[in-house]
């Protein structure tokens, strides 16, 4: 196996020539959505007792067909008795809107509550995961409607599809975007600046959160930007620095125990952004351990939870560790979701990458950010 796996790495890594670019491309594709061969199937011949292994289906590489094999939902088309954008409770605006800056611009939804449309209580900026939309988004975590209860707004930005990036991912593993004031970070903090002065909110009324490459990201703008936002919410997500390429991409998503974070340690600024980390234990397409390596580049190798809890809800044990900062009050809530694989906990089937069991990520992300304001 790790002969094989090499084997592909050698071959990514010389179709990262400008040549053939392409190819790296969907391979990287693959890793990022997901995307696994099919088990070969065991079938008996006719006439014959003896059962024989059928030949395992051909890999096309295109997100349509990937999807189709994972029975991940097309997010391009509504599902047969679902609406393709969310539902809007009277009163509540869902808004198409654009924001561009220095650094470059991007498409956004933004919900405004029907609670408080004018002055909302606070913002989180949500981040979708590859080969997602805002709208596909919104749907799957429920988030509208979670922070209607609250009074909150919530901004959906749009990733681009890209040369490198044709799935849509959010480019966490790339080093131009793992700096403050460059690259996409600087494009969602001041997407962020502008919908805080617009809506008249403080610091500690804004929160970002994201899924997979969204959750990653949601990681880099955390670290990045405390003086933007107060807390985070990461879901299957990685540390920043945890890959400086498509390559290393690849493997810190298989094996993510295997690296080291060369980052350092952010608990010690004044004013460090808390964060709720959800994870699936099953999960294939980003490694469990990845979402231990966030907390390390928090609070470093040492760090002990003040508080281990095991905790069922939704059909679904979990375990939920608390890490407090120098203060002592709660820092980081890690929650390792068992038998769930990269999929939204307590999401809506009507999304993709979503998993109606288990806790639910949206309501617990939003009860952890109104906690300290």
């Amino acid at each position: 196996m790790l002969q094989k796996y090499a084997a592909s790495m050698r071959r990514a890594s010389r179709l990262m020539r400008p040549p053939k670019r392409g190819k790296a491309t969907r391979r990287f594709m693959k890793a990022m959505t997901g995307f696994l061969a099919a088990p070969a199937l065991t079938t008996l011949k006719r006439g014959s007792a003896k059962p024989r292994k059928a030949a395992a289906p051909k890999l096309v590489e295109t997100p349509a067909i990937a999807r189709r094999q994972l029975r991940i939902p097309d997010v391009t088309t509504p599902l047969p008795g679902h609406p393709a954008k969310p539902r809007i409770p009277v009163g509540a605006q869902y808004l198409a809107r654009t924001h561009h800056c220095a650094a470059g611009s991007r498409r956004f939804k933004l919900y405004l509550p029907a609670s408080r449309p004018t002055r909302p209580n606070g913002l989180i900026l949500m981040l979708h995961g590859c080969s997602q939309t805002p709208d596909d988004f919104a749907i799957g975590t429920h988030m509208n409607a979670v922070a209607e209860k609250h009074g909150l707004a919530v901004a959906y930005p749009a990733q681009l599809k890209g040369r490198i990036n044709s799935a849509s991912c959010w480019n966490w593993f790339q080093s131009r975007h793992q700096a403050r004031c460059a690259g996409e970070p600087a494009i969602l903090a001041s997407l962020t600046r502008k919908l805080t002065r617009e809506l008249g909110l403080g610091r500690d009324d804004v929160f970002v959160a994201g899924l997979s490459a969204g959750g990653a990201m949601a990681v880099i703008l955390a670290d990045l930007y405390p003086d933007v936002y107060a807390a985070a919410g990461v879901h299957s997500g990685l540390a920043r620095g945890s890959a400086r390429n498509l390559i290393s991409a690849m493997s810190v998503m298989r094996s993510g125990s295997a690296y080291k974070v060369n980052m350092p340690s952010v608990a010690a600024r004044a004013h460090p952004v808390r964060r709720i980390i959800f994870q699936g234990a099953a999960d294939s397409t980003v490694h469990p351990s990845n979402s231990a390596m966030i907390v390390v580049a928090v609070l470093g190798e040492d760090a002990v939870p003040t508080r281990i809890g095991n905790h069922s809800a939704g059909g679904r044990d979990y375990a939920r560790s608390e890490y407090a900062g120098a203060d002592g009050a709660t820092l980081i809530e890690h929650w390792m979701v068992d038998g769930a694989g990269h999929a939204w906990s307590g999401g809506r089937a009507a999304g993709s990458f979503t998993d109606r069991k288990g806790p639910d990520a949206s309501a617990h992300m939003v009860r952890f950010f109104m906690a300290k304001r």
